[in-house]
């Protein structure tokens, strides 16, 4: 979000000029399946003052994959609504789908219920009302499905922390806990943490079909700009599902 002349909020305006809004019209083929995908970039809301700087992750450069051949970018813009599929073995434990009410991450001290977040009016998705909550986003699949299940939190928010301030100092083996409305917790355990410059952000990897059910946690990170009022990167986690209560 950036901040308007008037001091109010505007959203969805920078998202997906920092970190890549939806592919349209170009369909990533990921194993045997075509997935629609989507990028996000998450802007904290800046005044004429540096934001407090939270901690960084390390940064790093995604990893390319073949595109389909004679597609690009531009015209329509679509979002993955469905299952990723795969035709590899299925890896760990699926479950069905329930919608997510809470995200727990003891080692941060995060403990925060879920708004839901689709698109916007330009085709990228949401970002959390309120900066004190994380949000999950409704098209893709619920936490412990198969395939990558999203959720995003503003890390700054007029000059104050927002829920995911800490993400980027999270550590592989770390655990993320999700409660399901269905009565499950479903445990996922970090297997890394990058940040991304916005214009590289890494669309394949954090939403490409997986053969287990995996979890995406996104921030932003990087250095922040006063003039713009945004930050540099977005810091992405990545987790997959170890086990359930």
């Amino acid at each position: 979000m950036r901040e308007t002349p008037h001091g109010k909020e505007e959203p969805g305006r920078d998202l997906g000029r920092q970190s890549g809004r939806m592919y349209g019209r170009r369909s990533l083929l990921i194993g045997s399946g075509v997935l629609a995908v989507a990028a996000v970039g998450l802007i904290a809301v800046g005044l004429a003052r540096q934001e407090p700087a939270p901690p960084q992750a390390d940064r790093a450069l995604p990893v390319s994959a073949p595109q389909p051949s004679g597609q690009n970018g531009g015209g329509d813009h679509s979002a993955h609504t469905g299952h990723t599929m795969t035709q590899a073995p299925l890896r760990g434990t699926i479950l069905k789908a329930s919608t997510p009410e809470r995200i727990t991450i003891p080692e941060l001290n995060v403990d925060s219920a879920l708004e839901s977040l689709g698109l916007d009016a330009h085709r990228a998705m949401q970002t959390p009302r309120d900066p004190d909550k994380a949000g999950w986003f409704t098209p893709g699949p619920t936490p412990g499905e198969l395939g990558p299940s999203v959720i995003a939190g503003h890390v700054t928010w007029n000059q104050a922390p927002g829920v995911f301030f800490k993400l980027g100092a999270m550590k592989k083996g770390q655990t993320i806990n999700v409660t399901r409305q269905d009565g499950t917790t479903a445990v996922f355990t970090v297997e890394r943490i990058a940040r991304y410059p916005k214009d590289k952000f890494p669309t394949v990897e954090v939403y490409g079909n997986l053969d287990h059910a995996g979890l995406r946690l996104i921030t932003c990170g990087g250095n922040y700009s006063t003039a713009d009022h945004h930050y540099t990167d977005n810091v992405v986690v990545y987790a997959s599902l170890t086990s359930t209560r």
